[in-house]
Protein backbone atom coordinates (compact mmCIF):
# COMPACT_ATOMS: atom_id res chain seq x y z
CA UNK A 1 0.00 0.00 0.00
CA UNK A 2 1.32 3.44 -0.89
CA UNK A 3 1.39 6.12 1.78
CA UNK A 4 1.76 9.87 1.47
CA UNK A 5 5.06 11.16 2.80
CA UNK A 6 4.96 13.73 5.56
CA UNK A 7 7.40 15.83 3.52
CA UNK A 8 4.41 16.70 1.33
CA UNK A 9 2.87 18.84 4.06
CA UNK A 10 3.33 21.90 1.90
CA UNK A 11 0.79 20.39 -0.49
CA UNK A 12 -2.01 20.39 2.10
CA UNK A 13 -3.51 23.65 0.81
CA UNK A 14 -3.69 22.08 -2.66
CA UNK A 15 -5.19 18.71 -1.68
CA UNK A 16 -8.44 17.67 -3.31
CA UNK A 17 -11.36 15.89 -1.71
CA UNK A 18 -10.51 12.82 -3.80
CA UNK A 19 -6.97 12.65 -2.39
CA UNK A 20 -8.23 12.96 1.18
CA UNK A 21 -10.88 10.33 0.49
CA UNK A 22 -8.21 7.93 -0.80
CA UNK A 23 -6.15 8.56 2.34
CA UNK A 24 -9.18 7.94 4.58
CA UNK A 25 -10.08 4.75 2.71
CA UNK A 26 -6.54 3.42 3.24
CA UNK A 27 -6.84 4.16 6.94
CA UNK A 28 -10.25 2.52 7.17
CA UNK A 29 -9.13 -0.62 5.35
CA UNK A 30 -6.01 -0.82 7.59
CA UNK A 31 -4.24 -3.00 5.04
CA UNK A 32 -0.68 -1.83 5.56
CA UNK A 33 2.37 -4.05 5.18
CA UNK A 34 4.12 -2.02 7.85
CA UNK A 35 2.40 -0.51 10.92
CA UNK A 36 4.44 2.65 10.54
CA UNK A 37 2.87 3.32 7.13
CA UNK A 38 -0.56 3.47 8.76
CA UNK A 39 0.79 5.77 11.45
CA UNK A 40 2.28 8.02 8.79
CA UNK A 41 -1.07 8.27 7.00
CA UNK A 42 -2.82 8.96 10.33
CA UNK A 43 -0.43 11.81 11.12
CA UNK A 44 -0.90 13.23 7.64
CA UNK A 45 -4.70 13.14 8.00
CA UNK A 46 -4.32 14.87 11.37
CA UNK A 47 -2.15 17.58 9.80
CA UNK A 48 -4.80 18.07 7.12
CA UNK A 49 -7.47 18.34 9.83
CA UNK A 50 -5.69 21.29 11.41
CA UNK A 51 -5.04 23.12 8.15
CA UNK A 52 -8.10 22.12 6.09
CA UNK A 53 -10.82 20.88 8.48
CA UNK A 54 -13.40 21.08 5.71
CA UNK A 55 -11.69 18.20 3.88
CA UNK A 56 -11.44 15.94 6.92
CA UNK A 57 -14.90 16.48 8.38
CA UNK A 58 -16.40 13.25 6.90
CA UNK A 59 -13.44 11.24 8.26
CA UNK A 60 -12.95 12.87 11.67
CA UNK A 61 -13.90 9.58 13.35
CA UNK A 62 -10.57 8.15 12.15
CA UNK A 63 -8.65 10.64 14.26
CA UNK A 64 -10.31 10.11 17.65
CA UNK A 65 -10.04 13.82 18.40
CA UNK A 66 -11.83 14.82 21.56
CA UNK A 67 -12.65 18.23 22.90
CA UNK A 68 -10.74 19.06 26.06
CA UNK A 69 -12.42 20.54 29.10
CA UNK A 70 -9.76 22.58 30.82
CA UNK A 71 -12.05 23.76 33.58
Amino acid sequence: MTTIEMSKRNTIPNLTTEEVEALALRLESDDYGNPFDGLQDWHFLRAIAFQRPDLVEPYIHLLDLEAYDEA
